[in-house]
């Protein structure tokens, strides 16, 4: 792990080096490369698929776990998106002259060596790679051992297609031991790693934590909230609440708890046992007022507010005021994404400022949250800290700053 660390470091130095119509190239070269061994990646794919089936991986997991054609193309497509951005190195963030004549430059640069610790998705190899390319930095990544050989199908596919466009070499490493050692290891390589990105359940980032030694970006994870205000339009409320519990429920930006003011409640519940628990097949659990007016739910306990269910089963509060949401919020949220829904501008403006979360809607789906959707191109992660990155992570979040200071002889009295 050191020597591939060291490996890391020199990558990092070449590619720092890289123009921006180098790094486009190797992209681009990486993206065809995919298109062209599309069937080597589902071969490998189906060999993971059915080892999860035989491992007894739940029907979220195997469809994180799925390279579809669609995915596919999309990895490629998503790396094209990544060579169409501005390219965030070397942007001048501000430019001072002193009195004493020496001109300040604050400059955005590389990070360095990014490790990237992940479950589940393939699709993440070729995401975290193109970014971290894009903005200067070598990339260590270490997938999860029920995509071990979409991973490793993934990783040659991209090296094939990048090297000869002038990828350096090792800038694009992969850890194809399923030993847990091999993390621990990682997250400790001071001096070598400069930033560790987990993306995972909480039990893989809560580890990544105790064990890390290195800067760490995380979310635990994403119990996201839809507020429906009083004022809110009800089927406006009624399609935003559908789409963000039932478009894809395995991921963190889907919703997973509602809260409905006690005004529109007694109209409201019932839409929503209807629409989502009748046609979508959602599991409603209710506290009392919500079971009121909505006898079939299940009891919510308390757990049910700080779950993540990554499943179709939604948490449902009836509560008496905006500040009674907000504070649900902040009590039982994850800070990562909740919205509101409604026609008056006031509450919703005061929404916006109370709720201390990385993505705050209003009168949208939560589902958004999302560097592609956000116009990053593809996303390498979502934060929930609030130091150097917070939200969707895209290219600018993957690069930090310098101060470059020219002078003409001057020295300090």
């Amino acid at each position: 792990m050191i020597a591939l660390g060291d490996r890391a470091v020199a990558a990092a130095r070449a590619l720092a080096a890289l123009d921006t119509r180098r790094k486009n190239a190797i992209l681009r070269g990486m993206a065809d490369a995919i298109e062209a061994q599309r069937a080597t990646l589902q071969a490998a794919n189906s060999q993971d698929l059915a080892a999860g089936h035989v491992a007894g991986l739940s029907a979220a997991m195997l469809d994180r776990l799925t390279l579809s054609e669609a995915r596919v193309a999309a990895m490629a497509d998503g790396l094209r998106e990544v060579a169409a951005l501005r390219d965030p190195v070397g942007r001048v963030l501000r430019r001072t002259k002193r009195p004493n004549g020496l001109v300040i430059v604050k400059r955005r640069v590389p990070i360095g060596v990014i490790a990237i610790i992940y479950e589940s998705r393939p699709n993440v190899t070729a995401d975290a790679a193109g970014l971290c390319l894009k903005a200067g930095n070598a990339v260590i990544l270490r997938g999860g051992k029920e995509a071990l050989h979409s991973n490793g199908a993934i990783v040659a596919a991209m090296l094939a297609g990048g090297t000869p466009q002038g990828l350096p070499a090792d800038a694009v490493q992969w850890i194809a031991t399923p030993d847990r050692d091999a993390v621990k290891e990682l997250v400790q390589l001071e001096g070598r790693v400069d930033l560790v990105m987990p993306r995972g359940g909480e039990s893989l980032i809560r580890a990544v934590m105790a064990q890390a030694r290195v800067p760490v970006i995380k979310h635990y994870k994403g119990v996201c909230h839809t507020y429906v205000d009083a004022d809110a339009d009800l089927k406006m409320a009624l399609a935003i609440v559908e789409n963000a519990k039932c478009q894809r429920p395995g991921v963190c930006n889907a919703m997973e708890t509602l809260l409905v003011h006690q005004d529109v409640a007694a109209r409201f519940l019932p839409m929503v046992a209807r629409r989502l628990g009748v046609e979508r097949h959602v599991e409603l659990r209710g506290d009392d007022a919500a079971r009121a007016i909505v006898p079939g739910m299940i009891p919510a306990t308390g757990d049910d507010w700080h779950a993540e269910y990554l499943d179709l089963i939604l948490a449902v509060r009836v509560v008496p005021s905006l500040e009674e949401a907000v504070s649900h919020i902040q009590r039982y949220g994850s800070a990562h994404s909740d919205a509101i829904v409604t026609s008056n501008q006031e509450t919703a403006a005061r929404f916006l400022r109370d709720v201390d979360s990385a993505t705050v809607y209003v009168n949208a789906s939560t589902r958004f949250t999302d560097g592609g959707e956000f116009g990053m191109g593809a996303e390498i992660g979502i934060s929930t800290d609030k130091l150097h990155a917070r939200g969707p992570m895209g290219l600018e979040e993957l690069t930090t700053y310098k101060y470059q200071v020219t002078g003409t002889g001057q020295i300090r009295k």
